[in-house]
């Protein structure tokens, strides 16, 4: 078995997991732990922070120890710390299980990515990468459906079932891995103290990659609360949206990866993405006033636009984080990169509902030209990152580099 038919199966394994875990994990908390509402959204928000911090020093790790190593033993992480869940009472120790687990989740992306880009080729990566959304999507719908059975059931012991599912799923995620070829880690040089966080026109391309995402809570929160506060459409239309979401990007996001080849056709795909995103949202506003039908209508053409924005911009950033990102610190460059989908959601929510609830359609073109804005922005940034590895560094051997012996900044 292939490479890269070991790395779906891995995603698939804790996808499901994770999609049953999405539906149910609120109620659980609340109804079965026994925690308040207001203490379990503090608590996670409080546990991505701390996963988004230490995104890049577990990234730097797979970089020193070995990317397929380092990802088993996270996913083996991730798993105790689903499984913690299944016993904590209690808002302190609820907080602690929460930061194991983000802490796990942001490691483990940033190990998968240093793996997969030591066993694929760099021009096949974006594409694998496409396969691994999709698979992602279809487990994710395949653990929803499952999590939809034990909200039906409403049992302690069907919610217990769905966090047993999630950490076994990272169990078996974790054998998967181990499966894999090794990948040898590199040595990293001294003097790399603050790491990526040096690499100035990398944290702008993660920055303006953060401002994309802020289309991630899209779908989940604010077309939802824009739905109910300012349209008349039916409130079952949300999960139709989330649906025709999942299934778009299944069929058609491996499609829409095809020509992302490079760091042009990547910029060009992110700033195409902004344009359509920004139409999308003055899609979104016109659904307020319009009769119950023509704005579940308006809704699904935005949410059309929406969705292929986001294969656009996803396949984007993918070329982008690999292309200008060392190879000898990929998982710590990984890592930071995937910060942004940390704060995305974390600081997307509040973004969000300022936007759309409190001002209503100015605010959806506000987001719309705060996101084509950033998507224009990204091509001049991957420039000057491609600028910073082509120009000689100061702190280096001058006479190695006249004997053409490559320094990495």
């Amino acid at each position: 078995m292939g490479p890269q038919r070991v790395l779906a199966l891995a995603q698939l394994a804790n996808s499901v997991g994770d999609g049953a875990y999405y539906v149910t994990s609120a109620l659980y908390f609340t109804h079965v732990v026994g925690l308040a509402p207001a203490h379990v959204g503090l608590g996670l928000t409080v546990a991505w922070a701390v996963g988004s911090l230490v995104g890049v020093p577990l990234g730097r790790l797979a970089d020193r120890r070995g990317p397929r190593g380092t990802a088993a033993l996270l996913a083996l992480a991730t798993a105790t710390a689903v499984a913690s869940f299944l016993v904590v009472r209690g808002f302190v120790p609820f907080v602690l299980a929460a930061c194991a687990y983000a802490s796990a989740q942001s490691g483990l992306a940033a190990a998968r990515q240093a793996l997969l880009a030591g066993l694929v080729p760099a021009g096949r990566r974006t594409g694998l990468l496409a396969h691994l959304q999709s698979t992602l999507n279809a487990g994710l719908a395949v653990g929803a459906g499952l999590g939809g059975l034990a909200l039906h059931t409403g049992t302690r012991a069907a919610y217990s079932g769905v966090f047993a599912l999630d950490a076994t799923s990272f169990l078996l995620c974790a054998g998967l891995l181990l499966r894999l070829p090794p990948v040898q880690p590199v040595t990293v040089r001294r003097g790399h103290r603050l790491g990526v966080l040096r690499d100035r026109p990398y944290v702008l391309v993660t920055f303006l990659n953060t401002v994309l995402l802020l289309r991630m809570p899209l779908l989940s929160l604010g077309v939802p609360l824009w739905i109910t506060e300012r349209t008349e459409a039916p409130a079952w239309l949300v999960s139709a949206l989330f649906v025709l979401n999942t299934g778009v990007v299944m069929v058609f996001q491996v499609r829409m990866a095809r020509g992302v080849t490079g760091r042009t056709a990547a910029t060009r795909a992110i700033r195409r993405s902004g344009l359509v995103m920004l139409a999308s949202c003055a899609v979104f506003a016109l659904s307020s006033g319009a009769s119950p039908w023509v704005a579940a209508g308006i809704l699904v053409a935005g949410a059309l636009l929406q969705v292929f924005a986001e294969m656009q911009q996803s396949a984007g950033s993918w070329q982008l984080a690999f292309d200008l990102a060392p190879a000898d610190r990929m998982g710590e460059y990984q890592g930071f990169f995937g910060t942004g989908v940390t704060v995305a959601r974390t600081m997307g929510p509040l973004v969000l509902t300022a936007l759309l609830v409190g001002w209503g359609t100015p605010g959806w073109l506000l987001l719309g030209g705060l996101i084509a804005g950033a998507s224009y922005a990204m091509g001049p940034a991957a420039r000057s990152r491609v600028a910073q590895d082509l120009a000689p560094d100061p702190r280096s051997d001058p006479a190695a580099d006249r004997r053409g012996v490559p320094v990495t900044p």
